[in-house]
């Protein structure tokens, strides 16, 4: 019995992991201290229940925040606020901060409470529904304050029109074999692009250091999941 879940794709094996330290796992002893917490691409399909250009997006998303703080050292899950800018409901924001909040252990007032005042998870993922901006997403690390703005743009990659008349056909279930072969050949290229060739596409992913940011307190006050 494959005890495995068993990928199409098998690029996925290529993209890069991103490393954090799990500072919870080794007080309460899922892991000796100083091991890394370890996600892969696959991981956030997992989550999301799909590979798309949204998952795959906030996947890259988050990388790219994390290296952008924290240059050569791991990370600190648990340590790291997320703003999003927009609401739950705007764009794919709702399943992308299912991602980031995977990878980074920040969530809304669902999250972790902490252990004596310590670990805590909640409160630290917020949407700012009255400052929506296209796929833009702050990280700041709470040692320091240093805050990076992460932009997304999926429209720098080059559409197949092909796409327009094959996505109808396959959502109604009408779609030959060898079309829906091609559309999820197309589909799948797209992540592909996202995940392993962004330095092709200019403009794809934008980072960009904030200086004294700090998140707005009516949302701290509001922080939802």
């Amino acid at each position: 019995m494959n005890i495995n879940t068993k990928w199409r794709q098998d690029f996925f094996e290529q993209v890069e992991p991103i490393k954090l330290v799990e500072p919870l796992a080794y007080i309460l002893g899922a892991q000796d201290e100083g091991e890394p917490f370890v996600f892969n691409y696959k991981d956030a399909v997992l989550v999301a229940g799909h590979s798309c250009p949204a998952v795959s997006g906030a996947y890259k998303v988050t990388q790219k925040g994390l290296k952008a703080l924290y240059g050569n050292e791991l990370p600190v899950r648990g340590e790291i606020r997320v703003l999003i800018k927009g609401g739950p409901t705007d764009l794919a924001y709702g399943p992308q901060s299912h991602v980031i909040s995977l990878i980074t252990g920040a969530a809304g007032v669902t999250g972790f409470k902490g252990l004596g005042g310590n670990y805590g998870r909640n409160n630290k993922l917020f949407f700012d529904s009255n400052d929506v901006q296209f796929n833009t997403f702050i990280f700041q690390r709470e040692d320091n304050g240093k805050a990076v703005q992460v932009t997304y743009n999926p429209q720098a990659l080059s559409g197949d029109p092909r796409m327009n008349d094959l996505i109808p056909l396959v959502l109604r279930g009408i779609a030959s074999k060898e079309q829906k072969d091609l559309f999820i050949s197309l589909w799948q290229g797209n992540v592909r692009k996202i995940l392993l060739e962004d330095d092709r596409f200019p403009g794809l992913f934008e980072v960009q250091e904030l200086s004294n940011f700090e998140i707005p307190r009516n949302l701290i006050k509001e922080s939802v999941y």
